[in-house]
C-alpha cells in the first residue's frame, strides 16, 4: 500500500491555463479500491464501460504525486475526451487491437507500459489484473498544453438549488456528493462507501458536473467477455448537472469540435463556470 503524508484535498487549486497534462487511465471496481493518487487529480472523469461498471480517467497539471492507480485499460472514449486538452500523456495498461491504430493516430503522447516500462510496477499485496501502478516522474514529459483552456472557471452570480447530497447512478455503479461547508468540497462515494485514496483518505471535488452524453455500442470493439465497449459521445451537446458552493444548477454543454473545449450554460443561456479544482465529470447516458 502507498501513501505517505495526506494531503490537504480541500486546499484551493487554481487552475493553470495553457498548463500540461498527463491522463492516467484508473481502475474502479471494488477489488481496485482504493486507489492511489486520485486526490491529486484536477480532473476526474467517470465514463460508462462494459457490465454497466465505470473507470476514471485522471488529469494531472503541475506536479503529479509519487504514484497513480491502478492502471487499466483505454477505450475509445478517451481518445476523444483528451482532444480538447491539447497533446497529453497517456499512461493506460492494454487496449483492444482494434483500438490500437486509433491511439497511434491521435494527438497523444502514449506511455502504456510497452512505451514506459520503468515507470510502472505491481503491488504484491494486489491480485491482477487491478496491481499496475504508476509513477508519473518517470513517464515521458513530452505532452503539450492546449490552445484554450478546456473547463472554464470563475466566480458567478447564478443561482442554484441549495444541495446537500447529488446521487449520479450507472447499471452497476453509484455515485454520492455529499456537501460540507466546512471545506467548501463535495465528498465522493461510491457504491455506498467513501471513496478513498490511500495519500488523502476521501476523495473530494470542488466542482461535480454530471454530463449527459450519447451512448453507443456500434463499434466492434469488445472485452474478453465478448462485451461491446460503449462509446461516450463529448462532443456536441446536451443537458447537465452543475454542482458548485453547495448549489445544484440545471444546466447544457457544448462541445462543437473535438479541439474545442467544454463550455457550460444555464439553461436560460448565461455562462455558468466552474469553481475550482478538482473538478469530477461523470459521464451519463441521457440527453
Amino acid at each position: 500500500m502507498f501513501g505517505g503524508v495526506p494531503a490537504d484535498d480541500s486546499a484551493p487549486r487554481t487552475p493553470s491555463p495553457g498548463a500540461a497534462v498527463l491522463a492516467v487511465k484508473i481502475d474502479n471496481v471494488a477489488e481496485a479500491r482504493p486507489h492511489t493518487g486520485l486526490s491529486a487529480a484536477e480532473v476526474v472523469y467517470v465514463e460508462p464501460v462494459e457490465g454497466g461498471l465505470t473507470r476514471l480517467l485522471a488529469l494531472y497539471q503541475g506536479t503529479p504525486p509519487e504514484v497513480v492507480g491502478p492502471v487499466r485499460s483505454a477505450r475509445r472514449s478517451d481518445v476523444d475526451l483528451l482532444a480538447q486538452h491539447g497533446e497529453p500523456v497517456f499512461a493506460y495498461s492494454g487496449a483492444a487491437p482494434e483500438l490500437l491504430p486509433v491511439l497511434r493516430g491521435a494527438r497523444l503522447v502514449e506511455a502504456p507500459p510497452e512505451a514506459a516500462a520503468p515507470a510502472y510496477f505491481r503491488d504484491s499485496g494486489r491480485r491482477a489484473p487491478h496491481d499496475l501502478f504508476v509513477r508519473p516522474s518517470s513517464l515521458p514529459d513530452t505532452a503539450r498544453a492546449p490552445a484554450a483552456q478546456p473547463l472554464e472557471f470563475g466566480p458567478t452570480s447564478v443561482t442554484g438549488t441549495p444541495t446537500d447530497v447529488h446521487r449520479v447512478e450507472y447499471v452497476a455503479a453509484a455515485y454520492s456528493f455529499t456537501w460540507s461547508a466546512e471545506t467548501g468540497r463535495w465528498a465522493v462515494s461510491l457504491d455506498g462507501t467513501p471513496l478513498t485514496s490511500t495519500e488523502s483518505g476521501q476523495v473530494t471535488a470542488a466542482t461535480v458536473i454530471e454530463q449527459r452524453v450519447t451512448v453507443t455500442q456500434d463499434e466492434a470493439i469488445e472485452d474478453a467477455t465478448g462485451a461491446r465497449s460503449p462509446v461516450v459521445t463529448s462532443v456536441g451537446a446536451g443537458s447537465a448537472t452543475v454542482l458548485r458552493d453547495g448549489q445544484r444548477h440545471a444546466a447544457t454543454w457544448s462541445r462543437p469540435d473535438p479541439a474545442a473545449p467544454t463550455r457550460f450554460h444555464t439553461t436560460e443561456g448565461a455562462p455558468l463556470p466552474l469553481s475550482d479544482y478538482p473538478v469530477w465529470v461523470l459521464l451519463v447516458p441521457g440527453s
